[in-house]
């Protein structure tokens, strides 16, 4: 146990010897986890509208009214009938123009001067939900076939596929950013263990000399580097935390799009990252150790070689 305490306290003195590296290699860990972690909590929220725009209705196809300009009177049902049997639909829902009325006083409610129209020159419409979104294209072509009797065909497929694209490039860009800022990191912990190690460079010669074993003299400074990957991954995860936070509160007041990230998917990702940021530090310390203890066997208590 005291064996334990020892090496523990070594790696504190270390920490404490180096502030202004150790606050380097703490930087640039919390740079790059806070870029990944930001991209991930924006494609999160992408995600989570894309899904709730899935999730409702995918195209709404605005008619003419029946008995004027030649459409028939039972033309409505005919083409609700129709659409219903498509392959591409899994549900169609007919809205009549009092329906149309009733939802427009529920959307619009308290802004009178939107309000005060003439209810009559609300269409009625068909809403279809499909089996798979990336049928839309097929059903909106169908339905503008339909010329007597369709006004017009909406779709909010668009608007989705822009989202998943905006998606598949942020993930990209935030991947490669990570990446190359994570391996950085690495690098500089590596440099940073290095550093400490020169810095004590006689004590370790003498550990080496009475016996000691390489393990025994890695182990104060693994725990640095883990220390240092540790606080800057929680720090990049607070600091994106305290972010999407705040823009959740901004959002409150956009009622077509949702900026709220769940606490479950924070303290999931969260863990992840603090993993991550330990394992950096870890893997950076063990190349910086690597390589003294390559290059220093056989030396003395001077300058080892490699520095």
């Amino acid at each position: 146990m005291s064996r334990i305490l020892f090496l523990i306290r070594e790696g504190f003195v270390s920490l404490r010897r180096n502030l202004l590296i150790v606050a380097g290699a703490i930087l640039a860990v919390f740079i790059s986890l806070t870029l990944a972690f930001g991209a991930l909590v924006v494609n999160e929220i992408l995600r989570i509208n894309t899904l709730a725009w899935q999730d409702g209705v995918h195209v709404i196809a605005f008619l003419n009214d029946a008995g004027e300009n030649g459409v028939p009177s039972n033309a409505h049902e005919a083409l609700l009938d129709d659409v219903r049997s498509w392959d591409e639909v899994e549900v169609a829902k007919y809205v009549s123009k009092a329906e149309a009325w009733i939802e427009y006083q529920e959307l619009f409610t308290g802004q009178e001067e939107l309000l005060d129209i003439d209810p009559t020159i609300l269409p009625a419409s068909i809403r279809v939900e499909l089996v798979d979104i990336a049928l839309h294209k097929s059903v909106k072509f169908r339905l503008d076939q339909q010329t007597q009797v369709v006004r017009q065909v909406t779709t909010a497929a668009d608007f989705i596929e822009q989202f998943q694209n905006v998606s598949g490039i942020l993930n990209a860009l935030g991947l490669g950013l990570a990446v190359a800022l994570g391996l950085s990191a690495i690098v500089l912990i590596a440099n940073t263990i290095r550093l400490a190690i020169y810095a004590r460079r006689d004590e370790v010669a003498i550990m080496k000399l009475v016996g000691a074993s390489n393990w025994f003299i890695r182990v104060p400074f693994l725990l640095e580097g883990m220390i240092e990957g540790v606080v800057g991954a929680a720090l990049a995860v607070f600091t994106v935390w305290l972010l999407s936070t705040s823009l959740a509160q901004v959002g409150e007041g956009f009622a077509l799009i949702s900026l709220d990230v769940g606490r479950d998917w924070f303290l999931r990702w969260g863990l992840l990252f603090l993993a991550f940021g330990a394992v950096a530090g870890v893997v950076g310390s063990l190349l910086g150790l690597s390589r003294y203890l390559r290059d220093a066997e056989g030396t003395g208590p001077d300058v080892p070689a490699g520095f």
